[in-house]
């Protein structure tokens, strides 16, 4: 489902609409009453002064940002899963899509990402507690370039990593889609928390 962000996005908007409620205020509003009413729009100037594009997924943006792009990510890793670099990509663009007011597009936008899976790798898990069967763990790691146009300082180049556990005793080649879809959705938020969050 598609967040909606909320229509406070430019310091613009929020000027006139604190000049309406001031005009409001002073009409129907004397005395005590008055300075009561005003005292109560000033703080509410200061929470809605953010002056940026607030979502209900809690990303914040700059009211300039207004395009997205994302890079075929690159597979260096060692072992190459095939469907693992379209799956991260495509779960970038939709959970930015999704989750923000900024349009996809084919050009250099004003948010960029690029970057590549640097490893990808399967290890045995130690059994612990009461544990019986065997349980392995799929870890990806990939490396993520931000580069933001509006907000440079914004940018980044970080290296993320998710992983997810298995038994051991499955048909790995059977699960591995799966497997990949679990990992993915791990970085993605992780990344997005980064880009939009700053977390």
């Amino acid at each position: 489902m598609i967040s909606t962000a909320f229509f406070f996005d430019t310091c613009g908007s929020i000027v006139v609409f604190l000049a309406l409620m001031k005009s409001i205020g002073n009409f129907f509003f004397v005395g005590s009453n008055r300075t009561l009413f005003l005292f109560s729009l000033l703080i509410a100037s200061f929470v809605l002064g953010g002056c940026g594009v607030y979502t209900q997924s809690g990303a914040s943006i700059h009211p300039d940002a207004k395009t997205f792009s994302v890079q075929y990510i690159v597979n260096n890793a060692s072992i190459v899963a095939p469907t693992l670099s379209q799956t991260l990509t495509e779960k970038l663009k939709t959970k930015f899509i999704n989750e923000t007011p900024l349009k996809l597009t084919t050009e250099i936008g004003d948010l960029h990402f690029y970057g590549k899976i640097t490893s990808y790798v399967t290890a045995p898990v130690a059994i612990q507690g009461n544990q019986t069967n065997a349980v392995s763990r799929l870890t990806v790691t990939v490396e993520i370039t931000c580069e933001n146009k509006i907000e440079e300082a914004k940018g980044f180049t970080q290296t993320f990593s998710n992983f997810t556990d298995f038994n051991s005793q499955l048909d790995f080649a059977s699960i591995e889609n799966d497997l990949i879809t679990k990992v993915c959705d791990g970085m993605v938020q992780d990344i997005f928390n980064k880009a939009f969050i700053n977390w």
